[in-house]
Parts: structure tokens; C-alpha cells; sequence
């Protein structure tokens, strides 16, 4: 009787140890399969990443020239354009609005967010403005985001001529006849 005492938990002890073996063996694997597909994520969105940094580089060295191109624009274009010095009182009476130099925003489809999208790839004066094609602006636009490229930027370039060259009636005039930003 006394062997029944020692022999019954024994017993039940090894069924137990056993069961807890092969539960936890199943679960091993259970993990190991999870840390595999984890790990080929992982890897996956590596090459993603380097795929992106190396679209980057070539977008920054883009940019860069696109930088050299206007800034090494001669010097006797810009005596070519008909331009004002900036009078804000002037541009003020004219659209009702204080205006400041170079302020991107009284374009007709620019607020700030554009902005400042625009003024990170080197567009930062009205001339700037006025001097970029409708495709370099609409790829800015393209690489924002889709809430940017949703906006139509045809008609910001001469926007951008008529504030640089100060003629705020014609500016005025052409943004009364705009619908959105579009003619």
C-alpha cells in the first residue's frame, strides 16, 4: 500500500513531464516558423529600403543639377526681363492684400504646404517659379504625395512672371478668370 503512495505521483509525474515535453516541442516549432517569416520580412523590406535609398541618391544628384542649371543661368537673361523693383504698397492696393516679396502663396493654387514643397526643391522666388515648366512642377507635385498631385499647376508659372515682373493688374486680372488654379 505504501508503494501505491510513492508510485501513483511518480507515475503521474512522467505522464505529465512527457506531455509538457512534446507541447512544448510543438510550440518550439510554432515559434521558429514565426521568427522565420518574421526574419523574411525583415529582409524584404531591406532590399526595399536600399531600392529606396538608391532612388534617393539619384533624385538628390537630380536635384542638384537642376540646382546648377538655374543658378548658372547668365547674367544677361535676367537684365532681359521686364521687371519692377517690388513695391508691396502697390501690389497691396492692386489685390487687396499685403504682399510679400517672393511670396509663392498669392499663386493662385499654392497655400503653404506647397510651399514649402516648392521651396525644398529650390523654387523659392517668383522667378524661380516663373522660370519652371508645368512637368517639373507636376513632378514635384507627383513626388509629395497624392494630396499634392491632385492640384493642376498650368498656369503658376505665368502667375509667378506677372508678380516677378510686377504687373499686378494683369496677375489680378488672369487669377479672376481662373477656376481652381486652371484657365
Amino acid at each position: 500500500m505504501d508503494l501505491l503512495y510513492i508510485l501513483i505521483p511518480a507515475m503521474v509525474g512522467l505522464v505529465c513531464g512527457v506531455i509538457g515535453y512534446i507541447l512544448g516541442k510543438k510550440n518550439t516549432k510554432r515559434y521558429d516558423t514565426l521568427a522565420a517569416s518574421i526574419q523574411a520580412d525583415l529582409d524584404v523590406c531591406q532590399i526595399h529600403a536600399k531600392n529606396l535609398n538608391t532612388k534617393l541618391g539619384a533624385l538628390e544628384a537630380e536635384l542638384a543639377d537642376h540646382a546648377k542649371v538655374k543658378t548658372a543661368a547668365p547674367k544677361s537673361f535676367l537684365g532681359e526681363v521686364d521687371t519692377l523693383p517690388f513695391d508691396s504698397e502697390s501690389a497691396s492696393n492692386v489685390l487687396g492684400k499685403k504682399i510679400k516679396q517672393d511670396d509663392l502663396k498669392i499663386v493662385e493654387g499654392i497655400g503653404p504646404k506647397i510651399e514649402v514643397l516648392l521651396n525644398g526643391r529650390g523654387i523659392i522666388t517668383w522667378y524661380d517659379l516663373s522660370q519652371s515648366t508645368t512637368e517639373e512642377l507636376q513632378s514635384i507635385l507627383d513626388a509629395g504625395g497624392e494630396n499634392y498631385a491632385i492640384h493642376n499647376p498650368s498656369t503658376w508659372p505665368k502667375q509667378a512672371l506677372f508678380a516677378f515682373q510686377s504687373k499686378w493688374l494683369e496677375l489680378k486680372e488672369l487669377q479672376e478668370n481662373l477656376l481652381g488654379g486652371k484657365e
